[in-house]
């Protein structure tokens, strides 16, 4: 074993970064055993040096962070701060002064993962980011690696571990949205602000990332359509339960039959019961890959957290030492195919709309009606009556498989009809 130890750099010491120092520090000998040579904490940058950090020695606190990836004598940065800057800057310093680098940050990689695997590549350097999606989940090295020599058709996941803790607790219990979002919060699964997570961001961001290893291409986070889920309700739900369904919030990524383009999209979707992702609960994630010839797998664990993030954060640390022994780096950006990300007009899939409609003959040949002027076909219709002796009744319509293009065509119509008082929801069937 070399005696020298290798250095590492930790950008941010927050619920990450404070683990990833402690399992450096407890683990040390076992960390050095399969590295090859010691590892060695050289500086943390933090902004508020003041705050108490146990286990790390405060002479190795800065909060300078530039002039700590510039040291020269560093070997790997690994940067767990997040955000677009000064992560960027930080992480392309690191390159140009002789460092490897392990990144948690999936924002940054979703928006310049192509600039950054250049300038890795550039300076003979290591980028590794398996902690940027799924947290503990081993799923980027493997569909980098593992999976290198198979043709991969669509990733299909549960990435996000706030909305499925609300998802799941909507379903289980019949709590509404904002009931189930109070609980996350209280028990420390959502952030005050939830945004990024209800909303879509942080999935898309994901998606964006996979969707570029699966399928050898550059897909940005600008490719990826979409949606979040602050408009699903206990309807839908008690809908989706008629269908022998529930709902997730999903990460879909396909390549085209034909081969020639992908998609990527984020977005509530109803998936059978008997679909391996419906049983995914709490705010675990799970990422199902399909390939020609491994078929189907699916990944399965918890997806945030500090130590689960920091096991996937050690994982890389350990590759990127073993190659600064061996001067070699890992495998870096595999977009050579530069295949087109189709719009989402052209996506196809089946849907379930919920219409408040007049609960009076001829309503339902009139919905049909303007389906079938849409090119859009109807598998199964349910009318029920409401229960408060209204004018009015409730209408499900579950199509066929169509285009998204298709179906906003058809809602437009179908909102122009006068018996048509609304839209309750619409939402794709995905998992078929």
């Amino acid at each position: 074993m070399r005696t020298r130890p290798l250095k590492v750099a930790l950008l941010g010491c927050g619920v990450v970064g404070s683990e990833v120092a402690r399992i450096m520090t407890t683990h040390a000998d076992d960390l050095a055993a399969r590295i090859g040579a010691p590892v060695e904490l050289a500086g943390v940058a933090v902004r508020r040096p003041s705050k108490v950090r146990a286990g790390i020695d405060p002479a190795l606190i800065t909060t300078d962070a530039t002039a700590l990836v510039k040291r020269g004598d560093i070997d790997v940065v690994v940067e767990v701060i997040g955000g677009i800057e000064p992560a960027r800057t930080l992480i392309t310093t690191a390159f140009e002064h002789g460092a490897s680098v392990v990144s948690a940050n999936k924002a940054l990689l979703a928006q310049d993962g192509a600039a950054l695997h250049a300038a890795a590549d550039d300076h003979d350097a290591d980028l590794y980011y398996e902690a940027a999606v799924a947290g503990a989940i081993p799923l980027i090295r493997p569909l980098r690696e593992s999976l290198a020599g198979d043709k991969v058709n669509r990733v299909l996941g549960i990435v996000n571990g706030t909305t499925n803790f609300i998802l799941d607790k909507m379903d289980s219990t019949g709590a509404g949205y904002q009931e189930a979002l109070d609980e996350a919060t209280a028990l420390g699964y959502a952030e005050a602000d939830p945004t990024a997570d209800v909303e879509g961001f942080d999935a898309a961001a994901k998606a964006a990332i996979l969707a570029g290893i699966a399928f050898h291409t550059r897909v940005r986070l600008d490719d990826v359509y979409r949606e979040g889920m602050i408009e699903v309700t206990a309807a839908d739900f008690a809908s989706a339960k008629a269908m022998g369904c529930t709902i997730k919030l999903l990460a879909i990524c396909e390549r085209a039959a034909d081969g020639g383009s992908v998609t990527a999209r984020v977005h509530p979707a109803m998936i059978p019961l008997t679909h391996p992702l419906a049983s995914v609960r709490g705010a675990y994630n799970a990422v199902f890959v399909e390939s020609d010839a491994a078929g189907q797998l699916m990944f399965y664990g918890p997806g945030a957290g500090g130590a689960p993030t920091a096991s996937a954060v050690l994982g890389d640390l350990v590759a990127v030492c073993r190659n600064k022994l061996s001067g070699a780096t890992g495998p870096g950006d595999s977009a050579y195919t530069q295949l087109p990300v189709s719009p989402m007009g052209e996506v196809v899939t089946r849907y379930h709309i919920s219409l408040d409609v007049a609960d009076k003959p001829g309503v339902l040949a009139q919905v049909a009606t303007v389906f079938a002027e849409h090119g859009v076909s109807i598998d199964t219709v349910r009318q029920q009556g409401r229960q408060d002796g209204g004018g009015d009744a409730s209408l499900v319509v579950v199509t066929h498989r169509a285009t998204d293009a298709s179906l906003t065509g058809t809602v437009e119509a179908l909102r122009n009809l006068d018996t048509v008082r609304g839209v309750a929801s619409i939402m794709r069937v995905e998992g078929e």
